[in-house]
């Protein structure tokens, strides 16, 4: 174990990113524990407050966690015990960061919200393309070529751009996590990148315009999709997140008070 352990992460030089993970997975987990039990009234924990009675959200110490981790890595390089300790630090700071993704989206307090589940699904899509990367996947697929083809430069860049264009189209169309994996994994795109756009995407408002038949395909087939899935995705966004737990009293996924006013009991920070 300890071998195979040396052999894939140290000698790599992956150890600091599996840590940065492991950091990152792990702050989620508490801190959505922690808010969790200072919505539902228990525990020792309460939502921090300046002295003016400001509500500070956690995303303001993990913005400058995720500052000084990514400086400090950068400046002792990819070994050492110190890459380690700022991979961590890091690592911290952009799981207090992307908890409070919808926060800084909407530029208001949805973490309890519908629009507060954009976090879960940020943090978990962050956390596969991590692990992708940590079991070798690398952006464009260029790890898939052969020597030869590696060692051939109009073939190599012929193969990052086209899978590029997949990946482009795939994004204009909406389908943005589609897009994000076929940037690890060689080709995936094309999948996004036939099949008909989403509504309301960029591709569908340009190209659909006068195809009133594609238009109706692409809103029924997106409909049929999203009510096959979502079901199963809310399901999981609760368990993660917490979504399905209530305070007494409050109108279910209505999130804590604004800046200006008192932190609600069951604020996101």
């Amino acid at each position: 174990m300890g071998h195979w352990f040396y052999r894939n992460f140290v000698e790599p030089g992956k150890l600091p990113l599996l840590i940065a993970l492991f950091s990152f997975v792990v702050t989620f987990l508490v801190t959505r524990m922690i808010v969790r039990m200072i919505r539902a009234g228990k525990g020792p924990f309460g939502n921090v407050q300046s002295a003016g009675g400001l509500h500070i959200h956690h995303v303001v110490p993990g913005v400058v966690l995720t500052v000084v981790g990514g400086f400090g890595a950068v400046a002792s390089g990819r070994e050492g015990v110190t890459a380690c300790v700022f991979a961590a630090v890091f690592g911290i700071g952009a799981g207090l960061v992307l908890d409070e993704f919808a926060l800084i989206l909407h530029l208001d307090d949805v973490y309890w919200s519908d629009q507060g589940r954009k976090s879960v699904e940020v943090v978990v899509l962050t956390a596969a393309l991590v692990m992708l990367v940590l079991g070798g996947f690398s952006p464009l697929g260029v790890n898939e070529l052969t020597p030869d083809e590696r060692q051939n430069r109009a073939g190599l860049v012929l193969t990052m751009l086209v899978n590029f264009l997949f990946v482009l189209i795939t994004l204009v169309k909406g389908k943005f996590r589609l897009a994000v994996l076929g940037t690890l994994v060689p080709f995936v795109a094309i999948i996004g990148a036939v099949r008909l756009a989403r509504p309301g995407s960029w591709w569908s408002k340009r190209l659909y315009r006068r195809r009133h038949r594609a238009r109706a395909r692409s809103r029924l087939r997106t409909y049929r999709h999203d009510r096959r899935w979502d079901r199963v995705r809310r399901r999981a966004q609760d368990v993660i997140g917490g979504f399905q737990e209530r305070v007494p009293g409050r109108t279910p996924g209505s999130g804590s008070s604004g800046p200006s006013g008192p932190p609600g009991p069951d604020g996101g920070g």
